[in-house]
């Protein structure tokens, strides 16, 4: 499953063109301009799926990294700044880890 099956490509395009510079990403910001902030819970455990890409029910600092990059190959990795503050937002029991209820969470807020 790709994560076009579940946002609109024109939306995943204008999410990752507006934190093309380094330091610029807003986890909060980017799901609302992907669309994902309006979506079902369905659907945001599906794309929480897919972003988990070692399928081991949480997305570790590694997985962050490349979360753009799970959006649209050639996008740009996340800097160690903002993989650590988007971390930390949605960290909830501070394990270095975003199990789906944080991930939600993180939508929500």
């Amino acid at each position: 499953m790709s994560l076009s099956s579940v946002l609109s490509a024109d939306a995943i395009d204008s999410a990752i063109k507006d934190c093309q510079a380094p330091d610029s990403f807003c986890p909060k910001k980017f799901f609302q301009l992907c669309g994902l902030s309006k979506k079902s819970p369905q659907d945001v455990k599906k794309v929480f799926g897919i972003l988990d890409n070692d399928a081991s029910g949480f997305i570790e600092e590694e997985e962050l990294k490349f979360f753009l990059q799970r959006f649209r190959p050639g996008a740009r990795v996340l800097t160690d700044k903002e993989t650590k503050a988007f971390l930390s937002a949605a960290d909830d029991d501070s394990d270095g880890k975003i199990g789906a209820e944080g991930y939600t969470d993180s939508l929500l807020d």
